[in-house]
């Protein structure tokens, strides 16, 4: 039998079963099915693929097309003052698997990315007429360590390493980095199992917010490896200093300020092996000083009974989220929208879905819209960007960062297709 053979099997005898998988918990009151345990969830990964002449799928009114292709894994993109795009373009981590089902899980998870080498890298894209088409592209800066969160202030370019926050200075129009990076403070980057640093700047620039993963699902590396790590952190843009924000969140992707206030937002990712329904990954406004559960319980105060010691005190004091997007659904991207995207989608956000890895029938893979009435997420997701799944075994592509360009256009970084797409609304 050989390796190949040997992985699938293991994982098929050890895998729990989603015999009744049942709907996904959404929206801002989710009914949670009760935990369900195995010694590893079911795995389906849907396989890379080419679009060849197919486009993804939006709604009606509304035109896609790639502005970026053959890029090396693009992560997140951020609008300049003058129109210009940057895409950080990357990949981290390099954890070692911690016990056999953690080999077997990566080994799977692998299945389902790019071939392609990360670039470590920051690529410019400029439309200098207007036209839709970005017809220069050039490298802004190169030799980073897994870029990932952008944003711009204070007349400058900040960028989330793995394992630092760094900072270019700017001048309007240039299409490369003048100089190498400063660094504005070290990041934690021990294990890195969620590698990701996500990022936004407060509105009046003093403040630069990070999300940093934790080093495990529920803490099962000890704790000791989780210092600093599943929260939000403020930085003092100027000097460096960091605290706490809020913590207990597993993993919090994107970051984002509600556009008029000083409100930051996040998506984040929950844990994963009590069931294909749980827990669900969410969109929250972040309160400062927030305990949002991790590891000891989930939406609120539901425990998990799998975290030893328990804490019973904070989870006392754990908030749940504003809104559910439906458990494992790999939520990496999230942007406030405005009117010029249409009546439809003026008010609320874009979440970028990058897709499921531990459900029988896949979820995710596609980018949806939250709709939002007096500041707060109200309804249903309603699709937005579809068309990546080719059915539960191969995908055409997987959403990760989403942003708004200057004109209301929603751009979408795509990191199996490794291209950037730009979704306008007819004429």
């Amino acid at each position: 039998m050989n390796r190949r053979t040997l992985l699938l099997a293991s994982a098929a005898g050890l895998a729990a079963c989603d015999e009744n998988p049942g709907s996904e918990p959404r929206g801002a009151s989710p009914t949670l099915p009760e935990p369900h345990r195995g010694l590893l969830p079911d795995m389906t990964i849907p396989r890379p693929t080419a679009w060849g002449e197919d486009l993804p799928t939006v709604p009606q009114g509304y035109r896609i097309q790639a502005i970026a292709p053959d890029l090396r894994i693009p992560r997140q993109t951020l609008v300049l003052p003058n129109g210009d795009i940057l895409v950080a373009e990357g990949t981290g981590g390099g954890e070692s698997p911690l016990r056999p089902k953690d080999f077997i899980a990566g080994w799977i998870k692998a299945l389902g990315k790019t071939t392609v080498r990360g670039g470590n890298r920051i690529t410019l894209l400029r439309d200098a007429d207007g036209d839709g088409t970005y017809e220069t592209r050039s490298i802004f800066a190169e030799g980073l360590n897994a870029p990932y969160g952008l944003a711009f202030a204070n007349g400058a370019l900040y960028v989330a390493n793995q394992d630092s926050l760094v900072r270019f200075d700017y001048a309007e129009g240039q299409t490369s980095a003048a100089g190498p990076p400063r660094l504005v403070t070290d990041l934690p980057s021990a294990v890195n199992h969620h590698w990701t640093k996500s990022l936004a700047a407060s509105p009046d620039g003093r403040t630069l917010y990070v999300g940093i993963g934790s080093n495990s699902n529920i803490t099962e590396r000890g704790m000791e490896v989780e210092v600093d790590r599943a929260m939000i952190w403020a930085i003092d843009a100027r000097t460096g200093a960091h605290r706490p924000y809020a913590t207990g969140i597993r993993n919090p992707t994107a970051l984002a300020i509600r556009p008029g206030t000083d409100e930051l937002w996040c998506v984040a990712n929950e844990r994963d092996e009590i069931g294909p329904n749980l827990v669900p990954d969410y969109l929250t406004r972040v309160r400062e000083g927030a305990f949002y559960g991790w590891p000891y319980s989930y939406w609120g105060q539901n425990l998990d009974e799998r975290v030893r010691p328990q804490n019973p005190g904070l989870v006392a004091a754990a908030i749940a989220p504003d809104y559910a997007l439906g458990a494992h659904v790999a939520a990496l991207g999230v942007a406030f929208s405005n009117a010029a995207m249409g009546e439809t989608f003026a008010e609320g956000v874009f979440v970028g879905e990058h897709g499921s890895w531990n459900r029988r029938e896949p979820v995710g893979y596609r980018v949806v819209f939250v709709p939002f009435r007096d500041g707060k997420p109200v309804g249903e997701p309603v699709d937005v960007v579809t068309g990546f799944l080719t059915g539960a075994r191969s995908t055409r592509g997987r959403p990760v960062g989403v942003t708004v360009d200057r004109k209301g256009a929603l751009l979408v970084a795509d990191d199996v297709s490794n291209a950037v797409w730009r979704v306008t609304r007819v004429g």
